[in-house]
């Protein structure tokens, strides 16, 4: 019989900083995001080098301090924007580009309006550093938790690639519980010739 370790629990405190910190180092390097390394460094530092995703969190810190503007720009487009299976929008890891998807965002949209969590116009409600704010201002790990497969392959693919964001990923994992849910498989694809909406169905989404 094989025995698995499971992870001590994280304190809240520690849970929130550590997912606010990986939600800024998983958005595109601009200059909000590029003028807060130190500041975010100083917090990280201050929940102690033990702290679950210390070590993960200082890496990706390292890299977008020591990068020029315009190199770390290219790198996150081609990480991110380049192939769907390193994507930050995690419903695509459960449901792939199928109409699903975009029921399963709308439920998702509604649930944080529940919560009192408004998005900005531009903004989908599956990007993980939304998916991590949320998390962190409702105190819901809800959400989070029912990404858990797709971020384990996220981290997987993006480990890969051989990309520093990998290690933010990471970070967000050791804050949550160890899963017993199996890999996620490959995403599905749409099937050809389906109807777009079931028998009944209303047309506008």
């Amino acid at each position: 019989m094989s025995l698995r370790k499971r992870r001590a629990p994280v304190d809240r405190r520690t849970r929130a900083i550590v997912r606010q910190i990986a939600g800024w180092c998983l958005q595109y390097p601009d200059d909000a995001v590029l003028g807060k390394l130190v500041l975010l460094q100083a917090c990280l530092d201050e929940l102690g080098t033990t702290a679950p995703g210390h070590d993960e969190l200082t890496r990706v810190l390292s890299h977008l301090r020591e990068g020029e503007a315009g190199e770390l720009a290219a790198h996150y487009t081609e990480v991110f924007d380049r192939r769907p299976r390193r994507t930050l929008h995690l419903s695509w890891f459960s449901h792939g580009d199928t109409r699903r998807r975009g029921q399963a965002l709308a439920d998702l949209k509604a649930q944080y309006r529940k919560q009192g969590f408004a998005l900005a116009e531009n903004e989908l409600p599956d990007f993980l550093p939304v998916v991590l704010e949320f998390a962190t201002a409702a105190l819901d790990d809800e959400v989070l938790a029912g990404f858990h497969a797709g971020l384990n392959l996220l981290r997987d693919n993006l480990a890969a690639h051989g990309t520093p964001y990998e290690h933010a990923v990471a970070a967000v994992l050791a804050t949550m519980p160890s899963s017993e849910q199996p890999p996620a498989a490959e995403p599905p694809v749409e099937l050809v010739g389906l109807d777009p909406f079931p028998t009944g169905a209303g047309g506008g989404r």
